[in-house]
């Protein structure tokens, strides 16, 4: 089950890093969706690695297959399964992780766990599994545009380290932030994380930052009162993301410096429909949205395999020290974009489908 996510729109992901290959099994889709596996494709290029000089180097042309679900272009209603096969692995540079832990990594807790772990990039703990979270990803989007056809996401960087930069929420467009390879619209602090993540790796070691998400076009009552509510299953979803620490919704930790009366956003009639003068709630209220843009913001640590010699220890529990070979990210955030999207996508279908099945009477 813990690589199962939602309620209707159900995502499950496979694979490992060094394996055969990755993908994703999406049931719960509706029928008659028109959707390409051309479409699919250009998310994952987006998440690819090897686009830039400032991501891993591993050349992976990430090509995806529908093999089945989908038949003359369109969705059958059964299971959406998404392919993609693994061409540039190295299981040979992973071979000290057979014997010793990486520190912050997965590798003692899954060992711990399951008694047995993949050793070759991680494995299931790979950053590479979100290939199949990407892909799910696409065809919900499609499902919501159809039904809200103003829905739209844009994640972008908003600070590498102690780099931030100044962007409006309001009107930041997926171009700009595609614009630099790190994935930050303001193109002089773009500048600045781009040395920094060079100078960082060339020093053998990593970085980490801020990605800021902005959703427009939202329709009000998606969410469930107590414990699914919105703004919950959209933490669980970036949390469940590799690499993150942290994650605020709104007004944030900010808001514990405002007074109620500060902090409230009031009700207004705006073109006949009820709105609020401020959106310090980040859309959702109640834990159901409210119909103004959703926004919030995730932390993701350094990279923890990194090129410095650590203190570790091995499977038998001796000390020993660690520098990592093979081809990591100096800093994920510039790939972790499109990753945050699409779990946006994958909770906004889910509790949309939830909301129709749940409100059928007149």
């Amino acid at each position: 089950m813990a690589s199962i996510f939602g309620t209707l729109f159900r995502v499950s992901t496979w694979g490992e890093s060094h394996g055969g290959g990755v993908g994703c099994v999406i049931d719960g889709c509706p029928s008659r969706l028109p959707i390409t596996a051309e479409e699919i494709q250009v998310e994952l290029d987006r998440r690819r690695p090897g686009q830039s000089d400032i991501v891993t180097p591993r050349q992976e042309e990430d090509k995806c297959r529908i093999l089945s679900g989908v038949f003359q272009g369109q969705t059958l209603g059964t299971p959406i399964m998404v392919a993609v096969d693994n061409k540039d692995a190295r299981p040979s540079a992973y071979t000290e992780m057979e014997t010793m832990f990486r520190p912050s990594h997965a590798d003692f807790t899954y060992q711990s766990k399951y008694g047995i772990r993949n050793w070759e990039g991680g494995g299931r703990s790979s950053a590479r599994e979100t290939i199949g979270r990407v892909a799910a990803g696409v065809v919900a989007r499609k499902v919501i545009r159809t039904l809200h056809s103003a829905y739209e996401v844009v994640a972008y960087v908003r600070s590498i380290h102690d780099l931030d930069s100044e962007v409006n929420q309001a009107t930041v467009t997926t171009a700009q932030v595609d614009a630099t390879p790190v994935r930050c619209p303001d193109l002089k602090a773009a500048e600045a994380m781009i040395a920094r993540i060079k100078e960082v790796r060339s020093q053998g070691d990593s970085i980490g930052g801020i990605i800021e998400c902005v959703v427009r076009g939202v329709p009000n009552s998606l969410g469930e009162p107590v414990f699914d509510k919105l703004e919950a299953d959209l933490a669980k979803a970036m949390m469940s993301l590799p690499a993150t620490k942290g994650f605020e919704i709104g007004s944030g930790f900010a808001g514990t410096r405002l007074t109620g009366s500060e902090h409230n956003d009031a009700f207004v009639i705006e073109e006949g429909k009820v709105s609020t003068a401020t959106n310090r709630s980040g859309g959702i209220q109640g834990g159901i949205s409210n119909g103004e843009h959703i926004f919030f913001r995730i932390a993701f640590k350094p990279t923890a395999t990194i090129a410095k010699i650590q203190q570790t220890v091995t499977v038998e529990g001796e000390a020993a020290e660690l520098a990592a070979r093979g081809r990591h990210d100096a800093c994920v955030l510039p790939r972790a974009v499109p990753m945050v999207e699409a779990m946006v996508h994958l909770v906004l279908c889910d509790h949309l489908l939830r909301q129709h099945g749940q409100n059928v009477l007149p």
